[in-house]
């Protein structure tokens, strides 16, 4: 996707006057004045997966802190392949100063690996401030916090058209039998149901994880994640076996397997918001919002609603989520300005800028709700922060990341690789227990 203009200086300081107040950051300028530029002439690289309206929105981020520090901030996006990028650039002995993590598997191989500096005493006292304890806990290693999630996602959520769902006369389902009754009804209206985003891979975990925490329950969730029970147990296959319900329908999925196999996440967006639809829904996180606000330019709540990832089997209504930390590496060049941009992401200011842009929410419970564009991204950040310590993490970014977060191998080809051919359940099943004994015992 293109990049845009990172924001000016001024302009960035503007979005921080005007996000510190939408905090209840106190007014004067004493105080505050003096902490600005405290970072002038001193620089910090960060990278992240983010790319497309996501990257240019923590790019927002970024101009804020060289706003309030004066600190030259450049950023890299790594894609999928974080891990690795990471990886070679320390190997090559130029480590990036900050990296923005998703899976709590990673942070502990990284910590594993020595590759982190834990995390200053002035941000995991905000953290604890600011924070369910879920969330440091999350981000710790053996007692020490080297994360500090920035960034949240409630990941039960499914987009819809309500031009489509209004032409079909169909309502948002509570239960995944009416999904498929509803999926199959606007299919023959002329709109397939789903538009899957099968490309990467990761889109295809959440499904599972849905699926799964729904019919299986948050007790075998639990022990599926830390590998308690293998991916050939009968909770397993069963969920496979619904899955495959939708992905195995040429109604459900836009372009079938195949087709769902080539679309990436923006494109997954596109195919239902964008000016040709060719799908009535997209299922995916919060985040989905940012896209059909910045790329697409539509009004979310009005050309886009979204409801439930719906219940499965009789289970309750599935509240799967995930996030995004920032890491300080050992031996970071510039290592003080890093602690001070992760102390900068605790606070609610940092997440007050990207809550204004659309398609974030944050688990900082002191960043004011008013902060978010609209009613949905309100009860996004809501949920999550009303949900504290029950809040449950998506169960493949806690996975080692050879299984859970690599591009490629892992869970996402296995699932890829099901996806193509959804009826091979005990195959499917058989090829990611092998992967999963492989990364645990690894």
């Amino acid at each position: 996707m293109r990049l845009r203009s990172i924001l000016p200086a001024l302009a960035a300081s503007v979005v921080l006057a005007a996000t510190a107040t939408a905090c209840g950051s106190g007014g004067g300028g004493g105080a505050a004045d003096s902490a600005t530029q405290e970072l002038k002439g001193q620089s910090l690289t960060v990278a992240a997966v983010w790319s497309g309206a996501e990257q240019e929105n923590f790019k927002k981020v970024l101009d804020a802190f060289t706003a309030k520090t004066g600190a030259t901030v450049s950023y890299t996006s790594t894609g999928d392949n974080l891990s690795t990028v990471v990886g070679s650039k320390i190997e090559g002995g130029d480590p990036m100063d900050v990296v923005m993590v998703a899976q709590p598997g990673v942070i502990k191989q990284f910590a594993d690996k020595g590759w982190l500096a834990p995390l200053s005493p002035a941000v995991t006292e905000a953290a604890k401030k600011n924070y369910a304890g879920i969330w440091s806990s999350l981000g710790t290693v053996n007692g020490t916090q080297y994360g500090l999630y920035f960034k949240a996602a409630d990941k039960s959520t499914v987009w819809y058209s309500p031009t489509a769902f209004q032409s079909a006369g169909v309502q948002p389902p509570a239960t995944l039998d009416e999904l498929l009754k509803a999926g199959r009804t606007l299919s023959d209206s002329g709109t397939p149901a789903f538009s899957v985003a099968g490309q990467a891979g990761w889109p295809l975990t959440d499904w599972f994880e849905n699926v799964y925490l729904s019919q299986a329950g948050p007790e075998l969730y639990d022990k599926l994640t830390r590998h308690e029970i293998p991916w050939t147990d009968p909770s397993v296959v069963k969920a496979l076996t619904t899955l495959g319900k939708v992905f195995g329908d040429r109604q459900l999925v836009a372009g079938g397997g195949q087709g769902a196999l080539q679309t990436d996440f923006p494109t997954s967006v596109q195919q239902v918001f964008g000016a040709q639809p060719k799908a009535a829904m997209t299922y995916e996180g919060d985040f989905v919002g940012g896209v059909i606000a910045s790329e697409l330019k539509k009004q979310v709540g009005t050309d886009a609603k979204v409801f439930p990832f719906p219940a499965v089997d009789g289970g309750k209504a599935p509240v799967v989520g995930a996030g995004d930390a920032a890491v300080v590496l050992k031996g970071a060049k510039h290592a003080e300005a890093a602690q001070k941009f992760v102390e900068f992401l605790a606070g609610p200011e940092a997440a007050a800028v990207w809550a204004r842009a659309g398609g974030f929410i944050s688990p900082n419970k002191a960043v004011d709700l008013a902060a978010y564009p609209d009613d949905t991204t309100r009860q996004f950040a809501k949920s999550v922060i009303d949900a504290g310590d029950a809040f449950r993490f998506d169960m493949s970014d806690q996975a080692p990341a050879a299984f859970g977060g690599t591009a490629g191998q892992g869970e996402w080809k296995d699932l890829q690789d099901f996806l193509a051919n959804p009826s091979d359940v005990q195959g499917a099943a058989a090829r990611l227990e092998a992967d999963a004994a492989k990364a645990y015992k690894g």
